[in-house]
């Protein structure tokens, strides 16, 4: 009897021992602490499979066109000037594979004469290669997410170690929005990568400002102009709000201060000319007179394209936000997006990483607090900006995010000690964020957390909601019913009957067309706004009836009996 007791004893541990099950807990730790390489293959791999997943399912939304339409033009005629507002880098990677299947511009010099839009349509559906081509395009934003998730790998690596690396990883690849523009030939996911590799390049450059690391972080900034104009508001945002935490958190003295500037001089005019080169060099070299500037410059799309972009967002860009249209943009609105679009699980864990990174802000001269530094210094341009159409415009400031809520959980779980309570916590918050995400495949581009409720187009709509990505469903859905006709305003530019629709009549806003029709929330939301300055007391018809089905996430099917 006492040797079975003795037994149990020690297959249970000493009484007390409350540290036992963490045994397990520490070899996982351990696991991806020496192994974070491979799991940063292994992440990538599978995220990269998920977004090429929702290829086929979608078809092109509002802008993928216009942007494969401009790389093609960069492509087939060596010139850029169908529509510079933006720059050609990711346009470039965008019409690349379809380029490369034997895609090219259509209509000549015709072409000058219409959209980017419709031109990058007519290439799309040119030799009834639609979906080859759109996939092809898409397959050129994947590179930008694997630099994206390799640079919130080497920050967190290099300055917290490989656990933390591993879970900020896993955390970046398991975003629905970051999946989402990941899986769109758009400019949006270039501008993450490169912003966050200018970043991490600042931060090696200045702690050894050698040749290679100035050539290379002179590079990386000018890719991340070359990506998306809005980089010249972000990386001096960035840069302007590391060096006042740097201040702040170590006060140097001034002598030191100085001393440092004069010797980063020279490594500073390095970059600076390798990155004025790598974009006179992606421009073609041309030279000629920008209209902004009234002179000759070298690369003068590229200074017209920051006019146009100026004079935007000047001008603004139609809004939608609680109910409220607009044109000013609300200083609220990518505060209130980020709290709806990204997954309460991943919220909570960032939240409590923040609380751990300022708490312990002395530590490490105060790297802990970097990347919310960074992650605000993203926010910050964008609260006084007028252009509010989607979560998608401060894309980058998921990087700093998942480096937050990384540090954040390592830390508790390294020191969670007999606290099982808290261990427990934390695998629910990443069980919920893990779930959240997988089930809400392949609708990462609409996707809303439990906050947005059945409606989210009471919030938001454009981008961030209906792109125009869900026509393929809807042809699929009309056939199913056996619709002969139906009334639709589309959002997007296509061919129709390319995607299952039967015939299609023009839909009224102010009444709704007899037998079945179709309603694009962005159209409904935003496109009509004119519909309120032309009738102040009229209300668009499907504010006044509720739907028969949502098709997708973004569009609406009603039926009205004749």
């Amino acid at each position: 009897m006492a040797k079975r007791s003795a037994k149990r004893v020690a297959r249970r541990g000493r009484p007390g021992d409350r540290n036992e099950p963490n045994q397990y807990l520490s070899r996982i730790l351990s696991y991806l602490e020496k192994h974070s390489l491979g799991c940063l293959v292994a992440l990538v791999l599978a995220a990269s499979f998920r977004i090429a997943a929702t290829y086929p399912v979608f078809n092109h939304t509002i802008d993928e066109p216009a942007h494969i339409a401009c790389g093609m033009e960069w492509l087939d005629k060596q010139v850029y000037k169908l529509e510079v507002h933006h720059p050609p880098l990711a346009r470039i990677m965008d019409a690349l594979g379809p380029y490369l299947a034997g895609a090219r511009t259509q209509g000549g010099e015709k072409m000058y004469t219409e959209s980017p839009f419709r031109q990058g349509a007519l290439i799309l559906y040119a030799g009834g290669h639609y979906q080859r081509n759109l996939a092809l395009a898409r397959l050129g934003a994947l590179p930008f997410f694997w630099v994206a998730a390799f640079a919130v790998y080497w920050w967190s690596r290099r300055a917290f170690g490989g656990l933390v690396a591993t879970l900020a990883t896993f955390l970046f690849t398991f975003l629905p929005p970051v999946l989402a523009h990941a899986g769109l030939a758009t400019n949006d996911m270039a501008l993450t990568a490169f912003v966050g590799a200018a970043f991490v390049s600042l931060l090696a450059w200045l702690e050894r400002p050698s040749l290679l690391r100035s050539v290379v972080f002179g590079a990386a900034v000018a890719l991340a102009v070359l990506s998306k104009f809005s980089a010249l508001a972000f990386i001096p945002a960035v840069f302007a709000c590391a060096f006042v935490w740097h201040v702040i958190a170590r006060r140097p003295p001034a002598r030191t201060l100085l001393a440092q500037s004069r010797a980063l001089l020279l490594p500073f005019g390095l970059a600076l000319l390798t990155g004025l080169l790598l974009v006179w060099t992606v421009y073609r070299f041309s030279f000629g007179l920008a209209p902004a500037l009234g002179i000759r410059v070298p690369a003068p799309e590229f200074f017209n394209g920051i006019e146009g972009v100026l004079r935007l967002s000047r001008t603004g860009s139609p809004g939608y936000l609680l109910g409220e249209h607009g044109r000013s943009g609300w200083w609220y609105y990518y505060p209130i997006v980020l709290a709806l679009k990204t997954p309460l699980g991943f919220l909570l864990l960032w939240i409590a990483g923040s609380a751990y990174a300022i708490r312990r802000r002395a530590d490490a001269g105060g790297a802990l607090a970097l990347p919310l530094v960074f992650s605000v210094a993203i926010l910050l341009p964008s609260l006084f900006g007028r252009v509010n159409v989607g979560v998608r415009y401060i894309l980058p400031v998921y990087l700093g995010f998942a480096v937050t809520a990384a540090i954040g959980l390592a830390g508790v779980l390294r020191s969670a000690g007999a606290r099982r309570w808290v261990t427990a916590g934390c695998g629910v918050l990443l069980a919920w964020f893990a779930l959240s995400s997988l089930l809400s495949h392949p609708d990462y581009l609409p996707y809303f957390n439990e906050l947005a409720g059945e409606e989210p187009e009471r919030i938001v709509a454009d981008s961030d909601l209906d792109w125009g990505q869900d026509v393929n469903r809807v042809g699929k859905r009309l056939q199913e019913l056996e619709a002969r006709q139906v009334a639709f305003s589309p959002f997007i530019l296509a061919d129709l009957s390319q995607h299952g629709w039967p015939a299609v009549t023009p839909s009224d806003p102010l009444t709704p067309s007899a037998g079945w029709n179709a309603v694009s929330i962005t159209v409904w939301k935003i496109a009509r706004m004119g519909l309120y300055d032309q009738y102040p007391n009229a209300h668009p018809w499907p504010d006044l009836y509720k739907p028969r089905e949502r098709v997708g996430r973004g569009m609406l099917l009603y039926y009205f009996p004749p």
